[in-house]
């Protein structure tokens, strides 16, 4: 498919990413009319100021070449990094191989966050070994050319599959599921849209509140009359800095943000119900009410653990409005307490390093980060013992669902923006000769029961359950599945495989994953490099220069 044009990335002239740079430290850009220059570096906060290592004033003109990493020089490391200490990762155990005979139902909620890879870039830069690497997150940072749904389709996504064999392990096969999201927006009804703001003491960084409100200053650009935002911030108590403003109100809005001052502890819960009571006083119906909540999760006062902060959010939940996550900063930055909030609100979560991330989440994927096309889409993968003995889903380790609730329609899983896709790898071990033994799994009717080795050319079949956004019954889901025969094999894999795949490669050597077998950065500097396609933001090529910087801090 080919993808809508996104709006062009502004070219960078080094001047402009020093001035930016040096604006960023007292927390304005440009006046408040005028548009916010996107930089592709981080600002780590000055050494005299806070202790954090700076980028020199040559490393950021190295930097800059036409609003990217320059490609000829990769990105120079942070002198003496601080190890994230008080960085907070929830990292679930990987999954091993499942044998088909006894399990052969893989079942998971779609994921399209993509924190973790920004996080990982930002790690990397700094010479710190990465934490917190979630391998589905890697893979879907990236866009994939899926077919898109035909205008009027039943559905508000399509699905594809291919299988080649396994990059780092040529006994075995890799199976690339993609569910690609329509771009068409379900809504024409306007954005009713908070802005939950972390002003606490520990947002008081160059790269925490000053990046934010840059940030959020684009999104604004994006806005128009039919829209409304609030504006919340939060530290020791929280304030309601603007309620219901038109969205063509930019001026006043950009005054608000970079207006903002950080001081005093984080109540983030009482916040978040100011939040969800504007959100509900201001409720647009039909329309996306949306919380954007931009923090670096280090709550400290009230509810704070992801746990308690998950029950208010879903307390919530059914009351139409999302909740999204936006991450900023290093060394406190409490990732896992992130995330849990945005999978039980409804939302997505993404890790804001540099204004051009920004850029990327709040102005380039504006739609597929604001509204929802497709609720709780669950995956489930019925693998074929006669054609596959053993499996591993890779990634998704905190996304497994049981096999059996898959057809719970009360089962909260993931919602998918317009124009969002979903990528997933098997890694397959083809089956063996003999027969093969009957599934033991007791969900509902198997496609493949007393199947045998050789009678079945069928690897698997994927089904996909999901929840219309809006309808007389939102409780009510639809199911879909799609076939993967054995003409979804092919030994010349599309550059969308092999990037795909060397991004997963590179997440299993970061997890120091047990299943990596011959997984080696040259090989994924390899297939990578080869697999560019157009990219026309020069992300895949980023990739490339980040696969040397991880060569270097491993």
């Amino acid at each position: 498919m080919t993808f809508a044009p996104r709006t062009t990335r502004a070219s960078l002239s080094a001047a402009a990413v020093l001035l930016t740079a040096a604006l960023a430290l007292t927390g304005c850009t440009a006046d408040a009319g005028g548009e916010a220059v996107p930089i592709d570096v981080p600002v780590p906060a000055a050494p005299d100021l806070s202790g954090d290592e700076a980028l020199s004033s040559e490393s950021l003109e190295s930097q800059a070449t036409d609003g990217t990493m320059s490609r000829d020089v990769a990105p120079p490391l942070l002198p003496e990094p601080r190890t994230p200490d008080t960085e907070e990762y929830d990292d679930s155990p990987e999954t091993p191989f499942q044998d088909v005979a006894t399990s052969p139902l893989s079942t998971f909620s779609a994921d399209v966050d993509t924190a973790s890879y920004s996080n990982l870039r930002r790690q990397v830069n700094q010479g710190v070994a990465p934490e917190g690497v979630r391998i589905e997150e890697l893979v879907n940072y990236f866009d994939y050319d899926y077919p898109a749904p035909a205008p009027g389709a039943e559905h508000p996504f399509s699905m594809t599959a291919q299988v080649a064999t396994a990059p780092w392990n040529p006994e075995h096969q890799l199976a690339m599921v993609g569910v690609q999201a329509t771009e068409a927006i379900p809504t024409s009804e306007g954005n009713n849209i908070v802005f939950l703001l972390d002003v606490s003491g520990s947002m008081d960084e160059p790269n925490k509140l000053p990046l934010l409100a840059e940030s959020f200053a684009l999104l604004v650009e994006q806005l128009d009359e039919d829209d409304r935002v609030s504006i919340v911030t939060y530290a020791g108590d929280n304030q309601v800095v603007a309620d219901s403003v038109p969205g063509s109100e930019h001026g006043v809005l950009v005054d608000h943000l970079r207006s903002l001052e950080a001081g005093g502890s984080t109540g983030g819960a009482d916040g978040l119900r100011t939040a969800y009571e504007l959100a509900e006083e201001n409720f647009v119906e039909g329309g996306n009410n949306r919380v954007i909540l931009a923090t670096d999760g280090d709550f400290n006062v009230g509810p704070s653990t992801p746990e308690e902060l998950t029950d208010l959010i879903e307390a919530e939940r059914e009351s139409g409005i999302y909740v999204s996550v936006l991450g900023f900063g290093m060394y406190n930055l409490k990732d896992s307490t992130m995330e849990a909030i945005a999978d039980h609100g409804n939302g997505n979560y993404a890790y804001i390093d540099t204004l051009a991330e920004a850029r990327k989440v709040l102005v380039d994927e504006f739609d597929s980060t604001m509204f929802v096309v497709a609720k709780d889409l669950k995956l489930q993968v019925e693998l074929n013992p006669a054609t596959v003995s053993e499996y591993r889903l890779i990634g998704y380790d905190n996304r497994r669902l049981e096999d059996e609730e898959f057809d719970d329609d009360t089962k909260d899983a993931g919602d998918v923006g317009a124009g969002h896709a979903v990528t997933a790898f098997y890694e397959l071990v083809p089956a063996g000769a003999g027969p093969g033994a009957e599934p033991g799994s007791d969900v509902g009717d198997l496609k493949y029961t007393e199947r045998e080795v050789g009678t079945s050319d069928d690897f698997m079949t994927v089904h996909v359950r999901y929840k219309a956004p809006e309808g007389d019954d939102p409780g009510t889901s639809t199911e879909v599945e799609l076939p993967v025969g054995a003409d979804a094999f092919t030994s010349a894999p599309t550059a969308d495989f092999a990037f795909a795949s060397a991004v997963a490669e590179l997440g299993l050597i970061a997890t120091a994953s047990e299943y990596g077998a011959e997984a080696s950065l040259d090989a994924v500097r390899e297939r990578a490099s080869s697999a560019l396609g157009e990219d026309p933001y020069g992300l895949r090529a980023e990739f490339v220069d980040l696969v040397d910087a991880y060569r270097r801090v491993a």
